[in-house]
């Protein structure tokens, strides 16, 4: 049968002219000894490149001989060998030809991508790959023609590995290279290529397998939606933090206004309680004044009783005197003693005047009772300021953080601290006027009435003896009695100290 060929092929040579006569005998003695003979003879080893590659493709058993379309040079030969080693690791079954299945799991397993619809552009309506077809497939490709240029900018863009753009420029590698890199041909990467990163070397061969079997990589279209929805969100972004800067801002001079008045309203909390130990200090002074008053009037007492004894003594002598001279100046002494003593004792007089007990008793318990509703009053303030600063404590704790701030901004909690800080600070303002007036006027009525007012026994012991019948009807308001006849209203209160509701 071989032979019958290698005669037919000489027939055909025999019609071409040029060379063939020159090959002629070569295919004769072929025919006549066996296919042995043919290739060491065909140009030292190479087979023509015209008709007479058809003999050499039928008796040669060189693997490039044996694809349609052939091998033309040494990189078309390096190629098809790493993709029969690829088409070896496909075929799992080794029957020759890679199926779907196969294609799908080497997709998925070898190559790690989960994009399995790849196979469909492997396949196409080939459900059975062969070498040749795959070889086929790969010298139609868009990747084998690729220039050296195409191949570098792959090495960038896709393969994200620009470091080793000088060593493929050195291998001058282009489309053809690239099936060496996928079969990971051995020595191959290490040696030309000179890559030593393993993890490099996986990629590069991922990568090139994906060209190699599937054709150029394409971008994914351009997403302009995400685009304008980033450009949304940027603007938002700018706009909310802007917003947030203006608000946090804004926020900040009202509470610092806020501080101020708050700060306000403490200094006058801090002034009433001067004024109020002012007045426990003149309460004492008051006290310490009346026991000297006391030591002083007992003084006089006994200068009135030694001006009397005196007075006596004189009397005594007086009528004991001899001589009527001796009579006259004891007597005119006597009456000078006398006068000296009733004028102390007017002045005595006139110094220790005091007015009914009942009117110091009223007068005590009235102060009492002004002391109740001024208690009454400060506490309503005091309760205003604690809430103010209650509040107050409340927005410094939310100033720390930026939500907190803009809540605080864009409510109405600012508005309502500041109307409670300014009526604890009006309500402070008063109670101080209110205890500087008491204070100033009770002082006054001390001193007209020459007794203690503000010191007393007490509400309690005052009414027990101003009220000694338990049956008389009586108002209370402010946990004292009152007769059921006093028409108890604001207006007949102790001047403008009454609290009211």
């Amino acid at each position: 049968m071989l032979r019958v060929l290698l005669l037919s092929l000489l027939s055909l040579l025999g019609t071409h002219g040029g060379d063939a006569p020159a090959y002629t005998s070569i295919y004769r003695d072929a025919a006549a000894s066996g296919t042995g003979t043919l290739r060491p003879k065909l140009a030292g080893g190479r087979c023509p490149q015209r008709l007479e590659f058809m003999a050499c493709a039928l008796l040669s058993p060189d693997p490039c001989f044996m694809v349609t379309p052939p091998c033309m040079s040494e990189a078309d030969r390096f190629s098809l060998e790493a993709l029969r080693h690829i088409h070896r690791e496909m075929d799992d079954d080794q029957d020759g030809g890679i199926e779907v299945e196969e294609s799908v799991e080497f997709i998925i397993e070898d190559m790690q991508q989960q994009q399995t619809n790849k196979h469909n552009h492997l396949h196409r309506e080939d459900q059975h790959i062969t070498v040749e077809e795959l070889w086929k497939g790969w010298k139609s490709s868009e990747v084998h023609n690729w220039t050296q240029d195409e191949v570098l900018r792959w090495l960038k863009e896709f393969v994200e590995l620009p470091q080793y753009e000088r060593n493929f420029k050195e291998m001058h590698a282009n489309g053809n290279t690239l099936p060496r890199i996928a079969g990971n041909e051995p020595s191959f990467m290490s040696v030309h290529l000179k890559i030593q990163d393993q993890q490099h070397k996986q990629k590069l061969k991922l990568k090139a397998l994906d060209v190699v079997l599937f054709g150029p990589p394409t971008r994914p279209p351009h997403n302009w939606l995400k685009d304008l929805l980033l450009i949304i969100s940027v603007v938002m972004g700018i706009g909310g933090c802007w917003f947030a800067q203006v608000q946090n801002k804004a926020s900040k001079v009202h509470i610092s206004k806020m501080m101020k008045d708050l700060e306000s309203l403490q200094r006058a909390e801090q002034s009433l309680r001067d004024l109020q130990e002012q007045l426990e200090r003149a309460q004492e002074e008051k006290r310490t004044v009346t026991v000297e008053k006391k030591n002083l009037e007992q003084k006089m007492r006994d200068e009135m009783q030694g001006a009397q004894e005196e007075a006596n003594r004189l009397h005594v002598l007086k009528e004991g005197a001899v001589s009527e001279l001796s009579r006259l100046r004891y007597a005119e002494e006597e009456l000078e003693k006398v006068r000296e003593a009733l004028k102390k004792a007017e002045q005595d007089m006139q110094a220790s005047w005091s007015v009914p007990e009942s009117l110091q008793l009223w007068l005590q318990l009235t102060h009492e009772v002004e002391v109740q509703y001024y208690n009454v009053k400060k506490q309503g303030a005091e309760a205003h300021l604690a809430t103010a600063k209650e509040e107050a404590e409340k927005i410094k704790k939310k100033r720390s953080s930026v939500l907190g701030t803009l809540h605080v901004a864009h409510s109405s909690s600012l508005d309502q601290i500041d109307q409670k800080i300014l009526e604890a600070k009006n309500a402070l303002v008063e109670v101080t006027a209110c205890l500087r007036e008491r204070l100033h006027r009770w002082q006054q009525i001390e001193w007209l009435c020459g007794f203690p007012i503000m010191k007393n026994a007490g509400l309690p012991s005052l009414t027990s003896t101003l009220y000694p019948d338990p049956n008389w009807m009586m108002k209370s308001r402010l946990s004292y009695p009152i007769g059921s006849g006093v028409d108890v209203t604001e207006d007949s209160m102790p001047f403008h100290c009454l609290w009211t509701n």
